[in-house]
């Protein structure tokens, strides 16, 4: 019982978080001021759509951290500890318990979009709106990813992801 309160508290921090950011970044999106756009604004804003669509949203999302949370979620269910448990949104981001080289990844991943929301934050509308709404569009596509893969991971037989912890193999 204790492995899938954790599994699902992992999922629902991992959503919260991510929906604490759209709803933030969201906002600073909707006071663009579209009526004095002009074309290069409306071209800046495709571009960082499409760009953060494919970058974050389907490279990002889709195909890594969604698949390897989801596997981390169903790797809690049926290896849960109180530690891991209690900070199962931070377990299944792989910050603890993962393969050394996934740690590093995370923590410098982590620490580079912390640098990247301050430096945009610096900047004035319309152009911290056109990347604040190329975010929204990433994370959006990650909430309904990491969805579509916890489930499919917690009620398969098998999935072919790979939790990346240390006794998983290479």
């Amino acid at each position: 019982m204790l492995g899938v309160i954790a599994a699902l508290w992992g999922f629902l921090g991992i959503c919260l978080l991510f929906a604490s950011a759209i709803y933030r970044l969201g906002d600073m999106a909707l006071q663009m001021p579209v009526g004095s756009f002009e074309w290069h604004h409306w071209l800046a804003l495709g571009a960082c759509l499409a760009f953060m669509g494919f970058a974050e949203g389907y490279r990002g999302f889709q195909q890594n951290f969604s698949p390897r949370v989801a596997a981390r979620i169903r790797y809690l269910r049926g290896n849960v500890t109180p530690l891991r448990a209690l900070l199962a949104p931070v377990f299944c981001m792989g910050f603890f318990h993962a393969q050394r080289r996934r740690q590093v990844v995370t923590i410098c991943l982590t620490l580079g979009i912390v640098g990247l929301v301050m430096l945009v934050r610096l900047l004035e509308q319309p152009w911290r709106g056109i990347i604040d709404a190329g975010v929204v569009l990433g994370l959006t596509w990650g909430i309904v990813s990491l969805a579509l893969f916890t489930l499919q991971a917690l009620t398969r037989a098998e999935f072919k992801h790979s939790p990346e912890t240390p006794d998983a193999p290479r």
